[in-house]
């Protein structure tokens, strides 16, 4: 049951810092569009970020490999104990 309460805090601080981390990146809004003048220096549309959302992804790849790898090493341990 400790391992489960430690699993749940460490998880909460993670969302915690990656939330913090998504605000950081946020970027002055566009300027204006004129009409007339759309597509010269200066005035070009940005797309959309993709950075907090591969941060996320990132995150949340290493928590599912690290809970495979506390799984196999129950299960090999477990395997130990039969023998």
């Amino acid at each position: 049951m400790k391992k489960h309460n430690i699993f749940i805090l460490l998880a909460a601080v993670i969302v915690f810092f990656c939330s913090i981390s998504i605000s950081a990146f946020a970027d002055d809004p566009n300027p204006p569009i004129v009409p007339g003048e759309h597509g010269q220096a200066g005035n070009v549309p940005v797309g959309a970020p993709i950075d907090s959302g591969l941060g996320i992804l990132l995150v949340l790849g290493a928590g599912y490999g690290a809970k495979k790898l506390y799984s196999l090493r129950d299960v090999k341990a477990e395997e130990l104990m039969k023998r």
